[in-house]
């Protein structure tokens, strides 16, 4: 056999020559080979397994043309489909399912299996667990790649070289890095969008900028929304925001507890809101307009951020029965101020919110829950799925930001699906075309905002969301990615976002809310996209995506002194 030993050692690097150059010697060999593998063993025609290889399987199936190279290493069970490559040095052990054309990289690692790391005993002394790997059809996994126990790749991804893949990646996706993330879906023939590197730079540059951003907004005793404007409620909120989604902490001028505690004196027992600096609280129980309605929303949110809750239940809410509230509901200006309209449904719908996660009570009269989502459900236009009508002279706009105020207090944070989420994304995706609202240097942070977070609802809803295919997906991410690339070039060093330009909230000049908006704007078109996790961030607070708890146990009151 010596004179044949350099051809063994070619075949055995290089597998896809065997079937066409071996000679009839080389192949009895070959499955002398295979067949000495023992155990439960099926291998198909035209296979090929390295005499250098490390095989000891507890089973093995190897569909017709597949080949395992040099110096492999394959215990457990492993099915692999017709036309799979395991490369040079390629690892898999536990249970790992291949589908058909796999192909694997040298010196990657499939381990479909795990060690327990309970504190109670040696990690060598631990028991082994298994949930397995699956991956699909025709999937490229490039050289040093990591796939770890429990995921599935789905047909037709492509992983690059190096990734770390921790997570299930759905069909056509190609993705890259550690973890490994999302580039972009391999049917998209265009080039990625100014990639992964940017929204990690953007995320980075924000990070380290933002203590010196938040001491820029305080005057000395409290914020503002940016150096020479009024304090307002809403900034010391947007620095508690912007804090934790980047610091994971309190904003630095004061402590935590000093924080919370300045929030909750703010709250008027009587009526349970909190009105603006020196400003005084509308007579009735529960406010048509002005700041308390949002300040239920942002200085709610920002308590829950700092672990504590409002220390008094909204009155006007809590007292208002279900019949009050459809009365209310009905009243509500629909047909000129549907964005009026929705933020009052999200000032309620967040106050009763609050209320039912007090830890002593507070909640709401019976069937005013109820009350509401009825209403809302049964007054929802089936051809938009929305509230309210366009009009000649603002076209969607007041139709598509009252959806949004309105959804993101009541469905989006009880955890309920909307109505009709097709005709929604056909009713934003019209409304995204309108030039005066998004053409060129046109776009703000609630106009773009009013977009984005319906497309998540509904995307997730229709489970089309991180690049999935579905419910028109090309129109969303060519849109999502639009504004992404035009949103990050708007950060200005050491201060932050500007809102945008138009008459309603701050304007262009950089300030705390802007940058609080515009921050958790770019994670939603980044999820959109699926490449969120490049961000590093995930909005908790007023605009966190998912659902809010309803649960006590994250919370205290002021007067119970710092959580341990």
């Amino acid at each position: 056999m010596d004179h044949q030993e350099p051809s063994v050692r070619h075949f055995d690097h290089c597998p896809w020559l065997f079937a066409a150059e071996a000679t009839e010697e080389q192949r009895l060999a070959q499955r002398k080979r295979q067949r000495a593998i023992g155990g439960d063993v099926e291998i198909g025609e035209r296979c090929y397994v390295a005499e250098s290889a490390a095989v000891f399987p507890d089973r093995l199936r190897l569909g017709a043309g597949s080949y395992i190279a040099a110096h492999a290493y394959v215990t457990g069970e492993l099915a692999a489909g017709a036309d799979c490559t395991l490369n040079p040095f390629t690892t898999v052990r536990g249970a790992v399912s291949l589908g058909d054309g796999v192909r694997i990289g040298a010196h990657t690692s499939l381990l479909g299996f795990n060690h327990s790391m309970d504190p109670d005993r040696p990690v060598h002394r631990q028991p082994l667990t298994s949930r397995g790997i699956k991956v699909g059809d025709d999937v490229w996994i490039g050289s040093h790649v990591v796939v770890v126990d429990g995921v599935t790749l789905g047909d037709h991804c492509v992983i690059g070289a190096g990734a770390v893949v921790t997570k299930d990646l759905p069909a056509w996706t190609v993705a890259a890095g550690n973890p490994a993330r999302p580039i972009r879906d391999r049917r998209d023939t265009a080039p990625a969008p100014a990639g992964g590197t940017d929204l990690s730079r953007i995320a980075d540059t924000a990070r380290a900028q933002a203590p010196d951003l938040l001491a820029r907004c305080w005057d000395g005793e409290r914020y503002v929304d940016r150096p020479g404007a009024a304090p307002t409620v809403r900034a010391h909120c947007d620095a508690v925001e912007i804090a934790d989604l980047l610091l994971g902490a309190a904003p630095g001028q004061l402590t935590t507890d000093e924080h919370s505690g300045r929030l909750a004196a703010l709250q008027d027992p009587a009526t349970g809101l909190v009105p603006e600096f020196g400003a005084s609280l509308p007579d009735d129980g529960f406010p048509s307009e002005g700041a308390a309605l949002y300040h239920v929303l942002c200085v709610g949110y920002a308590l829950n951020l700092l672990g504590v809750a409002l220390p008094h239940p909204v009155r006007g809410v809590q007292h208002m029965t279900a019949s009050q509230l459809v009365a209310r509901l009905d009243e509500l200006p629909w047909r000129d101020n549907a964005w009026g309209a929705g933020a009052w449904i999200d000032a309620w719908a967040t106050a009763a919110h609050g209320n039912l996660r007090r830890p002593h009570g507070g909640g709401t009269q019976p069937g005013a829950l109820e009350a509401l989502f009825g209403w809302l459900l049964t007054r929802a236009d089936p051809w938009t799925g929305m509230w309210g009508v366009p009009s000649p002279g603002a076209g969607r706009l007041q139709v598509v930001n009252g959806y949004y105020r309105l959804t993101r207090g009541s469905f989006a944070q009880f955890g309920l699906p909307v109505p009709h989420p097709e005709r929604v994304v056909d009713a934003v995706l019209d409304h995204a075309r309108d030039t005066r609202y998004f053409g060129a240097g046109q776009e703000n942070a609630c106009n773009v905002l009013d977009v984005a977070h319906p497309l998540w609802l509904c995307t997730r809803q229709l489970g089309t969301g991180s690049g999935a295919a579905g419910y028109r997906t090309a129109e969303i991410r060519a849109w999502a990615e639009r504004q992404l690339a035009l949103a990050l070039p708007r950060w200005r060093d050491g201060r932050g976002f500007g809102f945008g330009p138009g008459t309603a909230g701050p304007g262009p000049e950089p300030g705390l809310q802007g940058t609080e908006m515009w921050l958790a704007i770019i994670w939603l078109l980044a999820d959109l996209l699926g490449r969120s996790d490049e961000l590093g961030y995930h909005p908790r607070g007023i605009h966190r995506p998912e659902a809010a708890r309803r649960g006590a146990e994250d919370q205290r009151h002021p007067e119970q002194g710092p959580r341990l």
